[in-house]
Protein backbone atom coordinates (compact mmCIF):
# COMPACT_ATOMS: atom_id res chain seq x y z
CA UNK A 1 0.00 0.00 0.00
CA UNK A 2 1.18 3.81 -1.23
CA UNK A 3 0.47 6.76 1.51
CA UNK A 4 0.44 10.64 1.38
CA UNK A 5 0.67 12.54 3.79
CA UNK A 6 -0.84 16.15 4.22
CA UNK A 7 0.16 18.25 7.64
CA UNK A 8 1.26 22.06 7.71
CA UNK A 9 2.86 21.15 11.02
CA UNK A 10 6.09 19.55 9.94
CA UNK A 11 6.58 18.00 13.31
CA UNK A 12 2.74 16.50 13.48
CA UNK A 13 3.76 14.96 9.22
CA UNK A 14 7.19 13.59 11.19
CA UNK A 15 5.55 11.88 14.58
CA UNK A 16 2.94 10.36 11.99
CA UNK A 17 5.59 8.82 9.45
CA UNK A 18 7.68 7.63 12.36
CA UNK A 19 4.17 5.72 13.47
CA UNK A 20 2.83 4.59 10.82
CA UNK A 21 6.12 3.27 10.28
CA UNK A 22 6.04 1.29 13.54
CA UNK A 23 2.55 0.60 13.11
CA UNK A 24 2.27 -0.32 9.51
CA UNK A 25 5.60 -1.83 8.38
CA UNK A 26 4.27 -2.53 4.85
CA UNK A 27 2.99 1.32 4.03
CA UNK A 28 5.02 3.00 1.38
CA UNK A 29 4.75 6.70 2.59
CA UNK A 30 4.82 8.24 -1.38
CA UNK A 31 4.66 11.52 -0.27
CA UNK A 32 4.49 14.44 2.61
CA UNK A 33 3.45 18.10 1.87
CA UNK A 34 2.39 20.81 3.72
CA UNK A 35 -0.42 22.71 2.05
CA UNK A 36 -3.45 21.67 0.51
CA UNK A 37 -2.41 22.72 -3.02
CA UNK A 38 0.50 20.84 -3.04
CA UNK A 39 -1.93 17.76 -1.57
CA UNK A 40 -4.28 18.43 -4.47
CA UNK A 41 -0.87 17.55 -7.00
CA UNK A 42 0.36 14.60 -4.93
CA UNK A 43 -3.13 13.13 -5.23
CA UNK A 44 -2.98 13.56 -8.96
CA UNK A 45 0.33 12.47 -9.70
CA UNK A 46 1.25 10.08 -7.13
CA UNK A 47 -2.04 8.34 -6.91
CA UNK A 48 -1.72 7.00 -3.38
CA UNK A 49 -4.03 4.06 -1.84
CA UNK A 50 -4.61 5.53 1.52
CA UNK A 51 -4.20 9.62 1.47
CA UNK A 52 -3.94 11.25 5.24
CA UNK A 53 -5.01 14.85 5.21
CA UNK A 54 -5.19 17.36 7.59
CA UNK A 55 -8.67 19.64 7.21
CA UNK A 56 -6.97 23.29 8.19
CA UNK A 57 -4.01 24.04 5.80
CA UNK A 58 -2.72 26.99 3.73
CA UNK A 59 -3.92 27.54 0.19
CA UNK A 60 -6.56 24.58 0.50
CA UNK A 61 -8.49 22.79 2.66
CA UNK A 62 -8.28 19.48 3.26
CA UNK A 63 -11.65 18.70 2.23
CA UNK A 64 -11.33 20.65 -1.17
CA UNK A 65 -8.28 18.46 -2.24
CA UNK A 66 -9.53 15.30 -1.40
CA UNK A 67 -11.61 15.90 -4.47
CA UNK A 68 -8.67 15.39 -6.20
CA UNK A 69 -8.34 11.73 -4.96
CA UNK A 70 -8.34 8.80 -7.31
CA UNK A 71 -11.40 6.76 -6.91
CA UNK A 72 -9.86 4.28 -5.13
CA UNK A 73 -8.16 6.31 -2.82
CA UNK A 74 -9.31 6.14 1.12
CA UNK A 75 -9.25 9.41 2.96
CA UNK A 76 -8.13 9.75 6.31
CA UNK A 77 -8.87 13.54 7.70
CA UNK A 78 -6.76 13.82 10.75
CA UNK A 79 -8.24 17.67 12.38
CA UNK A 80 -8.70 18.95 15.58
CA UNK A 81 -12.03 19.77 15.12
CA UNK A 82 -14.44 18.74 18.03
CA UNK A 83 -15.32 15.42 19.08
CA UNK A 84 -19.21 15.21 18.06
CA UNK A 85 -17.82 15.36 14.54
CA UNK A 86 -15.82 12.09 15.38
CA UNK A 87 -18.39 10.15 16.66
CA UNK A 88 -20.39 10.65 14.05
CA UNK A 89 -18.00 9.90 11.29
CA UNK A 90 -17.05 6.33 12.65
CA UNK A 91 -19.36 4.72 10.62
CA UNK A 92 -17.71 5.66 7.29
CA UNK A 93 -15.33 3.90 5.10
CA UNK A 94 -12.51 5.58 5.66
CA UNK A 95 -11.90 7.43 8.87
CA UNK A 96 -11.80 10.66 11.06
CA UNK A 97 -8.68 11.15 13.71
CA UNK A 98 -8.89 13.86 16.22
CA UNK A 99 -5.55 15.32 17.53
CA UNK A 100 -3.65 14.85 19.15
CA UNK A 101 -3.93 11.06 18.03
CA UNK A 102 -3.15 8.30 19.70
CA UNK A 103 -1.24 5.22 18.90
CA UNK A 104 -4.46 3.05 20.20
CA UNK A 105 -6.86 5.16 17.78
CA UNK A 106 -4.15 5.15 14.97
CA UNK A 107 -4.10 1.33 15.37
CA UNK A 108 -7.52 1.06 14.95
CA UNK A 109 -7.47 3.10 12.10
CA UNK A 110 -4.93 0.74 10.29
CA UNK A 111 -6.98 -1.86 10.97
CA UNK A 112 -10.02 -0.54 9.74
CA UNK A 113 -7.42 0.91 6.92
CA UNK A 114 -6.51 -2.76 5.80
CA UNK A 115 -9.96 -4.59 6.24
CA UNK A 116 -11.63 -2.17 3.50
CA UNK A 117 -8.51 -2.78 1.52
CA UNK A 118 -9.15 -6.73 1.36
CA UNK A 119 -12.86 -5.92 0.81
CA UNK A 120 -11.48 -4.87 -3.00
CA UNK A 121 -14.85 -2.68 -2.24
CA UNK A 122 -13.97 1.18 -4.38
CA UNK A 123 -14.84 3.82 -1.50
CA UNK A 124 -16.96 6.33 -3.33
CA UNK A 125 -14.79 9.25 -1.74
CA UNK A 126 -17.38 11.96 -3.19
CA UNK A 127 -19.79 10.60 -1.19
CA UNK A 128 -17.50 10.69 1.45
CA UNK A 129 -16.92 14.25 1.11
CA UNK A 130 -20.29 14.97 0.61
CA UNK A 131 -21.07 13.35 4.20
CA UNK A 132 -18.08 15.32 6.07
CA UNK A 133 -19.36 18.66 4.73
CA UNK A 134 -22.99 17.88 6.06
CA UNK A 135 -20.95 16.72 9.41
CA UNK A 136 -18.94 19.98 9.63
CA UNK A 137 -21.80 22.62 8.05
CA UNK A 138 -24.89 21.33 9.90
CA UNK A 139 -27.35 24.45 10.59
CA UNK A 140 -28.27 22.65 13.90
CA UNK A 141 -26.45 25.15 16.32
CA UNK A 142 -23.22 23.34 17.99
CA UNK A 143 -22.62 23.21 21.32
CA UNK A 144 -19.96 25.73 22.39
CA UNK A 145 -16.68 25.08 22.50
CA UNK A 146 -15.36 24.01 25.83
CA UNK A 147 -11.52 22.85 25.71
CA UNK A 148 -9.11 24.52 23.51
CA UNK A 149 -5.55 22.55 22.70
CA UNK A 150 -2.13 24.54 22.57
CA UNK A 151 0.93 23.04 21.45
CA UNK A 152 3.84 23.60 24.19
CA UNK A 153 7.07 22.63 23.09
CA UNK A 154 6.36 18.78 21.91
CA UNK A 155 3.26 18.76 24.49
CA UNK A 156 -0.44 19.44 24.00
CA UNK A 157 -1.51 21.38 26.69
CA UNK A 158 -5.93 21.50 26.93
CA UNK A 159 -6.85 24.88 28.37
CA UNK A 160 -10.97 24.74 29.86
CA UNK A 161 -11.79 27.73 27.77
CA UNK A 162 -14.18 28.52 30.88
CA UNK A 163 -10.29 29.58 32.65
CA UNK A 164 -9.47 31.94 29.66
CA UNK A 165 -9.37 35.58 30.55
CA UNK A 166 -8.95 37.18 27.16
CA UNK A 167 -8.43 36.11 23.38
CA UNK A 168 -6.54 39.05 21.30
CA UNK A 169 -5.42 38.28 18.01
CA UNK A 170 -2.10 38.39 16.73
CA UNK A 171 0.02 38.45 12.99
CA UNK A 172 0.04 34.87 12.57
CA UNK A 173 -1.52 33.20 16.00
CA UNK A 174 -4.24 34.54 18.74
CA UNK A 175 -2.88 34.63 21.93
CA UNK A 176 -5.08 32.40 24.83
CA UNK A 177 -4.82 34.38 27.95
CA UNK A 178 -4.97 32.57 31.07
CA UNK A 179 -4.77 33.56 34.80
CA UNK A 180 -1.40 31.35 34.83
CA UNK A 181 -0.31 32.16 31.74
CA UNK A 182 -0.36 32.95 27.63
CA UNK A 183 -0.23 30.15 25.02
CA UNK A 184 -0.37 30.16 21.58
CA UNK A 185 -3.22 28.84 18.73
CA UNK A 186 -2.93 29.09 15.08
CA UNK A 187 -6.88 29.15 14.64
CA UNK A 188 -7.75 32.72 13.76
CA UNK A 189 -9.72 34.98 16.50
CA UNK A 190 -12.44 35.05 14.01
CA UNK A 191 -13.09 31.14 13.69
CA UNK A 192 -12.70 30.88 17.39
CA UNK A 193 -15.56 33.66 17.75
CA UNK A 194 -17.92 31.88 15.82
CA UNK A 195 -17.12 28.67 18.80
CA UNK A 196 -17.39 30.20 21.21
CA UNK A 197 -20.21 31.31 23.99
CA UNK A 198 -21.63 34.67 22.86
CA UNK A 199 -23.39 35.14 26.64
CA UNK A 200 -19.83 34.48 28.45
CA UNK A 201 -16.90 36.02 25.69
CA UNK A 202 -17.68 39.64 24.54
CA UNK A 203 -15.74 41.19 21.58
CA UNK A 204 -14.62 44.83 22.49
CA UNK A 205 -11.96 45.27 20.02
CA UNK A 206 -11.70 43.82 16.70
CA UNK A 207 -8.54 41.83 17.91
CA UNK A 208 -9.83 41.28 21.39
CA UNK A 209 -12.75 39.03 23.02
CA UNK A 210 -12.98 38.75 26.83
CA UNK A 211 -14.43 36.65 29.29
CA UNK A 212 -16.98 38.67 30.73
CA UNK A 213 -16.90 36.74 34.23
CA UNK A 214 -13.26 38.25 34.39
CA UNK A 215 -14.46 41.86 34.21
CA UNK A 216 -13.53 43.79 37.43
CA UNK A 217 -14.88 47.35 36.26
CA UNK A 218 -14.58 49.80 33.18
CA UNK A 219 -13.01 53.12 33.70
CA UNK A 220 -13.63 55.88 31.44
CA UNK A 221 -11.49 58.36 30.56
CA UNK A 222 -11.79 62.03 29.78
CA UNK A 223 -12.34 61.21 25.99
CA UNK A 224 -15.03 59.05 26.80
CA UNK A 225 -13.00 55.53 26.01
CA UNK A 226 -13.24 52.84 27.71
CA UNK A 227 -10.52 50.60 29.54
CA UNK A 228 -11.43 47.27 31.56
CA UNK A 229 -9.71 45.75 34.47
CA UNK A 230 -9.99 42.09 35.18
CA UNK A 231 -9.74 39.76 38.01
CA UNK A 232 -7.33 37.57 37.64
CA UNK A 233 -4.63 40.24 35.18
CA UNK A 234 -2.73 42.81 35.79
CA UNK A 235 -3.17 44.53 32.33
CA UNK A 236 -6.43 46.93 31.30
CA UNK A 237 -7.75 46.15 27.97
CA UNK A 238 -8.83 49.02 25.74
CA UNK A 239 -12.52 48.93 24.40
CA UNK A 240 -12.82 49.93 20.48
CA UNK A 241 -15.93 52.82 20.29
CA UNK A 242 -17.59 50.27 18.46
CA UNK A 243 -17.93 48.45 21.56
CA UNK A 244 -17.78 51.04 23.55
CA UNK A 245 -21.98 50.59 23.80
CA UNK A 246 -21.75 47.77 26.23
CA UNK A 247 -20.45 49.70 29.10
CA UNK A 248 -22.14 52.49 29.44
CA UNK A 249 -24.43 51.31 31.77
CA UNK A 250 -21.96 49.78 34.00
Amino acid sequence: MRALIAEDEAHLADDLVRRLARLWPALEIVGVVQDGLAARQALIELAPDIAFLDIRMPGLTGLDAAKSAPPACRVVFVTAHDEHAVAAFEQAAADYLLKPVSDARLAKCITRLQHTMLQAAPLQTDALLARLQGLLGATAKPEPLRWLRAQVGQDIRLIAVADVCYFQAGDKYTSVVTRDGEYLLRTPLKELAAQLDPELFWQIHRGTLVNAQQIKAAKRDLLGRFALTLRDRPETLAVSRSFAHLFRQM
